[in-house]
C-alpha cells in the first residue's frame, strides 16, 4: 500500500457519511469504549496500529494478537470517577497450525446506590454492573506482513432491576510495511445487537465505530509516533450546547451562534500519541485527544484536559504500567496494569 492509496482510503472513510449529530448518548453498552489497560489510557483511549507483543492491545484491535503473546496473562484496574471501578483481564495462547487465541473479561462496577421512595425514605439498596466476555482469534497472512483477527463479545448488563444481554464483534486488520517500522491498522468495533432489552420494544444500538491508525518508529531515535482516526462512520461529531442556545450579544441583542470550523470537525477524529522507548524495560508515553478536549474542557480554563500520559517498566518477569487521562477539571482517571508471561515460569520449573 503506497502513500496515494492510503490517502484515498482515509478520505473515503472520513467523508463517506453525511453530517450528523455527535455520538454521546446514542448507544447502549457504552462501557465497551472504556480504556481497558494503562497503556491504552495513556495513549488517548485508542491505540489500534502498534504491534509490539502487548496482549493488552488486542482489546483495541484483534489483528494485533500474535504468536509472540502466547501464555501472556494481564490484569488491569482503573480508579474512575464517583467511586466507579472497572477492569480487564486477558490471556493469550498460540496453537501451532491453527492460529492465535485470546480470552478476556471486561467489566465495570458502578457501585451501590440507595433505593428511596418519592419522599426520600430509604427502602434498601441496589447495584449496577456490566460485563463483556471476549474471545479473539487471529492469524497472519502474506508472509506475516498482514494479519487479520476478530473478537466475539458476549455482553451482560444489570442496572438495578433492568437487565440486558447482547452480542457484538470486532473485526481488524494490521499491515506491517516493508520498512518494518511503519504499521497500518483498520478496525470495525462493536458490530452487534441487543438480544434481550432493558424494556420491551426498546431495542438500542451498540457503539459501533470505525478506526484507522498508523504508527511509525524512528529508525535512529527512541521514538514511536501514532495517529489514530476514530469514529470514521460519522464526520460531524460536534453538537449544539444547550447552555449557549439562548445567549445573545449584550450590545446588539442578536443571538450568539457558536462557530465550528471544518478544521475543528476534522480534528475531533484525531488522537495523536508518542512513546519514548528508553529501553526494553522502560517506556514513557503521552497523547492528545482532540475530541475529549473540545467536549469536556471548560473554555475559561482548559488546563490539561485531553492530555494523557503514563509509563511502563519491567521488574523481573512482570511488566507494570501506569496511565493517567485528564477528562475534566474535576479530575482524571488512573489506570494500572500488570502483565507476565506464564511460559517464563514454566521454563524455570523445567
Amino acid at each position: 500500500m503506497n502513500q496515494k492509496h492510503l490517502i484515498i482510503l482515509v478520505c473515503s472513510l472520513l467523508f463517506s457519511t453525511g453530517v450528523s449529530a455527535q455520538i454521546g448518548g446514542d448507544n447502549t453498552y457504552e462501557f465497551l469504549n472504556l480504556s481497558s489497560a494503562a497503556r491504552i489510557g495513556a495513549m488517548g483511549g485508542k491505540l489500534v496500529p502498534v504491534a509490539d507483543n502487548d496482549v493488552n492491545l488486542v482489546w483495541t484491535n484483534p489483528a494485533l494478537l500474535s504468536d509472540s503473546m502466547s501464555r501472556h496473562l494481564s490484569f488491569s484496574g482503573v480508579n474512575y470517577f464517583a467511586d466507579i471501578k472497572y477492569g480487564y483481564a486477558a490471556y493469550a495462547h498460540h496453537y501451532e497450525g491453527v492460529g492465535n487465541f485470546s480470552a478476556a473479561i471486561h467489566y465495570v462496577d458502578y457501585g451501590t446506590f440507595d433505593e428511596t421512595d418519592v419522599t426520600g425514605q430509604v427502602l434498601g439498596s441496589f447495584g449496577a454492573q456490566e460485563y463483556s466476555l471476549n474471545l479473539t482469534y487471529s492469524r497472519p497472512l502474506l508472509d506475516s506482513s498482514l494479519s487479520v483477527g476478530g473478537t466475539l463479545k458476549t455482553i451482560y448488563s444489570s442496572l438495578e432491576d433492568y437487565n440486558s444481554f447482547g452480542m457484538a464483534a470486532d473485526i481488524g486488520a494490521h499491515y506491517l510495511l516493508k520498512n518494518n517500522v511503519t504499521n497500518l491498522s483498520l478496525v470495525f468495533r462493536n458490530i452487534g445487537t441487543q438480544i434481550t432489552t432493558y424494556r420491551p420494544d426498546n431495542r438500542e444500538p451498540l457503539p459501533f465505530e470505525i478506526q484507522l491508525g498508523i504508527s511509525h518508529r524512528l529508525p535512529k531515535a527512541p521514538f514511536r509516533f501514532s495517529l489514530v482516526l476514530h469514529h470514521l462512520e460519522k464526520f460531524d461529531l460536534t453538537y449544539e450546547d444547550p447552555a449557549k442556545k439562548d445567549q445573545v450579544d449584550p450590545i446588539t441583542g442578536e443571538p450568539l451562534q457558536e462557530k465550528i470550523t471544518f478544521g475543528d470537525k476534522v480534528l475531533r477524529h484525531v488522537i495523536f500519541g508518542t512513546e519514548l522507548l528508553i529501553s526494553k524495560s522502560f517506556h514513557i508515553r503521552a497523547s492528545y485527544n482532540f475530541q475529549r478536549r473540545n467536549e469536556l474542557g471548560v473554555s475559561t480554563k482548559l488546563s490539561t484536559v485531553g492530555l494523557s500520559w503514563g509509563f511502563g517498566f519491567r521488574i523481573s518477569k512482570f511488566h507494570l504500567s501506569y496511565g493517567r487521562a485528564a477528562y475534566h477539571l474535576a479530575g482524571a482517571s488512573n489506570h494500572f496494569s500488570i502483565t507476565t508471561n506464564l511460559g517464563d515460569f514454566m521454563k524455570r520449573v523445567n
